[in-house]
């Protein structure tokens, strides 16, 4: 085991027409695509005149995710060579054992990590990776029992209990965030691995929000669920890189997806819902080959929000604290090539950027401990290094 401390300072295809029919009850009208409006561009304020300052509470190396223990003493963070840390609000770190190997290279790697809803009674966390296989890399779901042996916490009993179907080479767009629904159910976004074709091809899982039962299997009434295979796993479609997924209080799977250039956004995951990648799109393919954006009555769902030039989202959190209390039910999101930190109004299914603060480091993840503060992580693109950062209320 190694003991650290942290220091503390102040601061698309035949397949998918079948699909795009299927779904066609649940497409926008016209009015509702109005509503998609582009965020960007901002002029970003400057952490100086924003309403919190930024406490540096711990260092990692190539951090990618966040959550807390319910004793909000606290927390899981995974580092993407394979390292799992618990760290403690004292400012102490320790590695938790059980971890297999993962396929760290890219955007590969050790990723997400949530724990179960009964998690205080259960204790069960589930976590996902990259990993090397027949065909190339693919990202990977399990599950295992955390024992929180204060001198040597460990995984117990890991179980891996979904994978992304067929792996293929490369290092990008794994996507591999999670999340719990209201209903009891695990969801999971799946990227489309850089090859574009998959987000509409409904035989591969690629490019889709997966939703499965906790122990990784398929729920009756998914969409899909009658066509078997990992066919049956889909909740929506037509995804590029999804990279971040959170619940409203009413219930609204909310999905924040990097696309292509110019072309970020943020949507409402609906059951069965074809999002349009790589068919359609606000945004441009990187070689600059168009793509056509959305219009009313192409059969996809356009997204509430989009962003052109890109932020390049790391992740996304629907606050429900008290610390900041203007703020709950807004969305937040952590931006990469933003440099900072994007607030967006909620109002039922309408979304507007709100704020966006400019805090000249790439922030890969915020997570909100139990009493309702909020913590950013900051990418391990400076030598490897993620800062830990409390965000503390100004004034």
């Amino acid at each position: 085991m190694s003991l650290r401390f942290a220091l503390f300072a102040p601061l698309g295809l035949a397949a998918a027409s079948l699909a795009v029919t299927a779904c066609q009850a649940q497409q926008p009208s016209a009015a509702a695509l109005a509503d998609s409006a582009n965020a960007g561009p901002f002029e970003a304020a400057a952490l100086a005149d924003a309403p919190f300052t930024l406490e540096q509470r711990g260092d990692f190396e190539d951090p990618w995710a966040m959550t807390f223990l319910p004793d909000g003493q606290s927390a899981l963070v995974t580092e993407q060579a394979g390292r799992l840390i618990l760290w403690r609000l004292d400012g102490s770190t320790v590695e938790v054992s059980g971890i297999p190997p993962v396929s760290y290279a890219g955007q590969g790697g050790l990723g997400d990590v949530v724990l179960h809803p009964q998690f205080a009674s259960n204790r069960l966390v589930y976590l996902s990776w990259a990993e090397e296989g027949e065909g190339g890399k693919g990202a990977v779901v399990a599950r295992a029992r955390l024992s929180l042996d204060l001198a040597a916490p460990a995984l117990e009993g890991l179980e891996i209990i979904w994978r992304q179907s067929p792996k293929v080479d490369g290092n990008g767009h794994f996507g591999h965030r999670m999340a719990f629904g209201p209903d009891g159910m695990l969801y999971i976004a799946s990227g489309e691995r850089q090859k574009f074709t998959p987000a509409q091809d409904m035989a591969q899982n690629l490019g889709k929000v997966v939703r499965l039962t906790d122990a990784g299997a398929v729920p009756s009434d998914n969409p899909f669920a009658a066509q078997g295979g990992v066919t049956a796993q889909i909740w929506s479609l037509g995804h590029r890189n999804p990279l971040g997924i959170a619940f409203d209080a009413d219930g609204r799977l909310w999905e924040m997806e990097m696309g292509p250039a110019g072309g970020d956004e943020l949507n409402i995951a609906t059951r069965g819902g074809n999002y349009g990648y790589p068919t359609v799109s606000n945004g441009d393919h990187y070689d600059g080959r168009d793509i056509p954006d959305h219009s009313a009555g192409d059969g996809f769902v356009a997204p509430r929000l989009w962003w052109n030039p890109a932020i390049s989202p790391g992740g996304l959190l629907i606050y429900r604290g008290a610390t900041f209390a203007a703020w709950r039910g807004d969305a937040f999101i952590p931006a990469l090539s933003g440099t900072g930190l994007v607030h967006v109004d909620l109002d039922g299914e309408n979304a507007r950027q709100a704020n966006r603060w400019n805090l000249e480091f790439r922030v890969r993840a915020i997570a909100e401990d139990p009493s309702g503060g909020l913590w950013l992580l900051e990418d391990g693109s400076r030598n490897g290094q993620g800062r830990l950062y409390r965000m503390v209320p100004r004034g």
